[in-house]
């Protein structure tokens, strides 16, 4: 895997959409003073003899008020996410601190999370454990490395091999720590902003208390318009930077691990997953960027508004030829604890205090 040639290219390519996502607020601004312009000259300026002419200021105060309501909340969007770091967020969707002392699957999960804290010079996130979800899944959440946590499904604990799930820790990791999640959770605010622009559009657009819609219906439909065009398109752009974000996340991992076989067994196995029709806990849409695999169901082709790229494009990546489901067997399993003392040949017994010879 040219795994430096794909962190280079995944960087380039979320700059680029991040910039597309700068303009499309831009864009949105100009729309909406566009819609608001001709929903007045309808409603008014038209049909008043003269030249048409706007009140003052009219344009600045649009344009200010579109900004109030995309910026604003995306500030208050991304306030309320922030509240209780990582461990809060993974607690929402039903993940519990792991417990090494009296499980070994556990234990080993604990040690990968210190060997990749080691190796890759960061602070040691928290582990924990989606103790009722089977399908094999991971995420990553906090702002920065002072409340990161990992969060693994017991699916991939029971599944994966010790290597498999060092890939998987690995990747885990890379979205720490190249501020995937901050990144994230950024955008999901300004889409939030979006979506309330749309939504002031919505309230100016309903019926009074008679069933009677003013003049101000138009303005309403015109902003529910122009808002609902960025949201879209920012919700799409979100959607790409955050596959391009898996594709980075995917060669940090194979680059740590120096193993292809590891996050490559472990999304091979997650194909098997599907096939056998295991059913994943769903979460919802606002985390679904943090999941390693979207848990959406196995599409083979690459929708706009998908989070993560096709499973088999990521193998694809990770091998440079496609590859098949993995059987869902470890060979790794931990070997019995052996007895006090050996059992005698068949037919004899040995007493207590007696030595045989």
């Amino acid at each position: 895997m040219r795994f430096f040639e794909f962190q280079r290219d995944a960087r380039g390519q979320t700059r680029r959409l991040l910039l597309a996502f700068g303009l499309t607020v831009l864009l949105l601004v100009l729309a909406v003073n566009a819609a608001l312009a001709l929903a007045w000259g309808l409603t008014w300026g038209f049909w008043v003899p003269g030249a048409l002419s706007y009140p003052r200021h009219y344009f600045a105060v649009n344009t200010g008020v579109t900004l109030l309501f995309v910026l604003g909340g995306w500030w208050v969007e991304t306030s309320r996410l922030a509240e209780g770091g990582g461990q809060r967020l993974a607690e929402q969707m039903g993940a519990r601190l792991a417990q090494p002392s009296g499980n070994f699957d556990e234990q080993r999960f604990c040690n990968i999370v210190d060997e990749m804290a080691i190796s890759s010079g960061m602070k040691r996130p928290q582990a924990m454990v989606l103790a009722r979800d089977q399908g094999i899944n991971a995420f990553a959440a906090g702002w920065d490395e002072d409340d990161a946590v990992v969060a693994v499904t017991q699916g991939a604990l029971d599944h994966l091999t010790r290597d498999e799930l060092q890939g998987l820790v690995a990747h885990e990791f890379s979205h720490i720590g190249e501020g995937d999640t901050r990144l994230n959770m950024r955008l999901v605010g300004m889409v939030f902003g979006l979506e309330m622009l749309y939504r002031m559009g919505q309230t100016l657009f309903e019926p009074d208390s008679k069933d009677r819609r003013m003049a101000a219906a138009l303005i309403g439909l015109a902003v529910m318009a122009a808002g609902w065009l960025g949201w879209l398109a920012g919700h799409a752009l979100q959607a790409a930077i955050s596959r391009q974000r898996e594709y980075l996340a995917d060669a940090r991992a194979v680059q740590w691990t120096r193993s292809r076989d590891g996050l490559g067994g472990v999304l091979r196995k997650v194909l098997s997953q599907r096939r056998e029709g295991v059913v994943p806990r769903q979460v919802g849409s606002m985390v679904q960027h943090m999941l390693l695999v979207a848990n959406e169901g196995g599409r083979q082709t690459e929708h706009w508004l998908d989070s993560h790229p096709p499973l088999a494009r990521r193998i694809r990546r990770i091998y440079g030829r496609d590859m098949g489901p993995l059987p869902l067997q470890r060979d790794d399993e931990p070997a019995p604890a052996a007895s006090a003392s050996p059992a005698p040949p068949p037919g004899e017994e040995a007493g207590p205090g007696w030595t045989l010879v």
